[in-house]
């Protein structure tokens, strides 16, 4: 069996409303998601790659997730 790559979203903002590089295969409305018994642990180096900030949109609100020059994390609103 062969798996393939999710389908990215479109890389030009003006086209679209989900960030780019989404997976198609989120949902964007978490009240779609399905709840887990366990919550998922993702690394921080898959939310922000490179870049030491990322905007986070939940619930129509954006956040955002950054590093501090010592490592550490900040959301803020």
């Amino acid at each position: 069996m062969t798996l393939k790559p999710p389908e990215t979203a479109p890389t030009d903002p003006a086209n679209s409303t989900i960030a780019p590089g989404t997976p198609r295969s989120v949902p964007t409305d978490t009240r779609s998601a399905s709840r887990s018994t366990r919550p998922r642990t993702l690394d921080s180096h898959e939310l922000l790659g490179e870049q030491a900030l990322v905007l986070i949109r939940h619930l129509g609100e954006i956040y955002r997730l950054q590093t501090t020059r010592q490592g550490k994390l900040i959301l803020t609103k």
